[in-house]
């Protein structure tokens, strides 16, 4: 199904814009009209990282006049597997001026607008405001509710990508341009439960498959910019890079959708933070009270050497995870096996039970889980791996 153009042609295209935008121009189905559409066009890339990298260089390489990057986070080197955008030099400096440089080196007649600052309900409508299009590049839930319905709000279409490991997804959610047409919501209306879904910090992608579902956002920015094909608005595009497989499955309005159905319950941007949780309030319940820095976890190691203390410190991320870095005295027992319950059986029951993870995500959850089987003194490592590596031991690589 065909839509009408989110833009209105430009009025001209210079000499050095017919030469740059040539191959595009003798495509019949893009021609003149949709160059200028796209010389017109506002588009809002959310992120600068996986996504947003090839997401940022091909708009800018298709003509799109002005380009809006909203990332505040600073390069890091574990970055620059997949965030193409960016390079050596680059790291320590804001992701945003970072895309930008790359951008106007890349081509120098797009128009960048940074946005250096974290989104949220106070700054997104105000952000968000005057442009045509958001391609959406976020990695976390709260951030994609919180997107998805102001977009709704602001009657702005924009193009959602998500990636992990091998797998690639990607659709367009647009109300505002048929009432038929679903929303994020209406494919997923709650968030998964807090930490079943491991972020790419924790479970890793594949570099690759960022720049193939970047693409794809890319792809289909141009035909709603432009007017042109069949937009992937009421599907969901699937990848399996693994398996070489694409798939499509529809993706209908959801009537009851809290956010754009007969009767909705969100009319306002809401706590975007509570309603994804960070953890359970399980593990927030445990974690209470039970949480050691690593500067104490350092004391407590040290008295595990002279014999005056005793305890078991269990790490509980994946085999490849504690290959790059551990904590020094630690056992490794990962999460799956205590939900599962076969962790159980190899705690002992007379030591004290301290848990870490990466961040402190993860070792919360099993907390819980431990403090459950009757482990009333067990512990949990605030800030993790990353905090330990930080703050006590920065010869080990992060990632």
């Amino acid at each position: 199904m065909s839509y009408p153009a989110l833009v209105e042609p430009a009025a001209e295209l210079t000499i050095d814009e017919v030469r740059r935008y040539s191959r595009h121009l003798i495509i019949p189905d893009v021609g003149m009209t949709g160059q200028k559409r796209l010389k017109n066009a506002r588009v809002l890339v959310i992120g600068a990282g996986g996504l947003g990298s090839p997401a940022l260089l091909y708009l800018a390489a298709a003509g799109v006049g002005t380009l809006g990057i909203a990332e505040f986070d600073e390069v890091d080197e574990s970055n620059l597997q997949r965030q193409i955008i960016h390079g050596q030099s680059d790291i320590g400096r804001p992701k945003a001026e970072s895309a930008r440089d790359s951008i106007r080196e890349t081509n120098p007649l797009v128009d960048v607008i940074v946005h250096n600052e974290r989104l949220d309900n106070d700054n997104v409508m105000e952000i968000f405001q005057g442009y045509d299009l958001i391609v959406d590049g976020t990695d976390n839930f709260a951030t994609r509710y919180m997107v998805n319905d102001a977009a709704y709000f602001l009657k702005i279409p924009y193009v959602w990508g998500s990636i992990y490991r091998f797998d690639g997804q990607a659709s367009v959610f647009a109300p505002s341009m048929s009432p038929d047409a679903p929303c994020y919501r209406c494919l997923y209306p709650e968030p998964p439960p807090p930490g079943m879904v491991p972020s790419c910090a924790e479970g890793g992608v594949l570099g690759v498959l960022c720049a193939s579902i970047g693409s794809i956002q890319v792809n289909e920015a141009i035909k709603l910019l432009t007017g042109i094909g069949d937009p992937l608005i009421g599907r969901l595009m699937i990848y399996d890079a693994l398996e070489m497989e694409y798939r499509k499955l529809k993706v209908r309005k959801d009537p009851n959708c809290a956010l754009c159905g007969d009767n909705p319950s969100v009319t306002t941007l809401i706590d975007y933070e509570a309603f994804c949780g960070a953890i359970s309030e399980e593990a927030a319940d445990a974690a209470a009270g039970s949480t050691i820095s690593v500067v104490t976890l350092e004391h407590m190691l040290k008295e595990r050497s002279e014999g005056t203390r005793d305890f078991v410190l269990v790490d509980v991320r994946e085999p490849n995870e504690y290959e790059i870095n551990k904590i020094p005295g630690s056992v490794l027992i990962p999460k799956g096996e205590f939900l599962n319950g076969s962790a159980l059986e190899k705690l002992p029951a007379d030591k004290q039970v301290v848990m870490h993870c990466k961040s402190g995500v993860r070792s919360a959850e099993t907390l819980a889980i431990v403090k459950g089987a009757g482990y009333a003194d067990a512990v949990h490592v605030g800030g993790g791996v990353v905090a330990w590596v930080n703050q006590i031991d920065p010869s080990q690589p992060t990632y």
